[in-house]
């Protein structure tokens, strides 16, 4: 279970911070929900906290593991569909998982796709969701604003 205050990173949400534990009545059943306020954006969620960790709510990841996911990222793209409707549920399939690693996949695979063929306009919005959602992780780990983190990754992509 977590605590007021923890850092969570929620599927295809973000990170987010844990502001209250409450029980409410929703659709006529009573249960405890956890209430996240992102930190990227102006959104809460309420999460039953009987399904968290069912739906893929986890701590965030930690300072060290940035590096290794940044590594990572470096990496040869996946091999993947050439049927875009494969590829986008495969894609999909990863970021609802909410794995660091399957959501930077997504982010390198569908850059690296971006600038060989570019992408259609479901996968630049898929693609746009998955790197704020890893970026807003990594930035949290470090202890970091996302904007700077993500331009300071931007530009050393760029230098590439």
């Amino acid at each position: 279970m977590f605590n007021i205050g923890d850092q969570v990173c929620y599927p295809m949400h973000g990170v987010g911070i844990i502001e209250a534990i409450e029980d409410k009545v929703v659709l006529g059943e009573q249960a405890k929900y956890y209430v996240l306020r992102f930190l990227v954006g102006r959104m809460s969620a309420m999460v039953p906290v009987a399904t968290a960790e069912k739906v893929g709510l986890r701590y965030t990841i930690n300072a060290s593991e940035c590096e290794k996911v940044l590594e990572f990222l470096q990496g040869d793209p996946c091999e993947e569909s050439d049927n875009w409707n494969q590829r986008y549920r495969d894609n999909f399939e990863k970021l609802r998982r909410g794995d660091i690693y399957d959501v930077a996949d997504v982010v390198k695979c569908l850059r690296s796709r971006d600038s060989d063929k570019g992408l259609s306009s479901g996968e630049r919005k898929m693609l746009m969701t998955a790197t704020q959602v890893l970026f807003a992780e990594l930035a949290a780990a470090n202890g970091a604003d996302y904007n700077e983190y993500k331009a300071k990754y931007d530009n050393k992509v760029a230098a590439k």
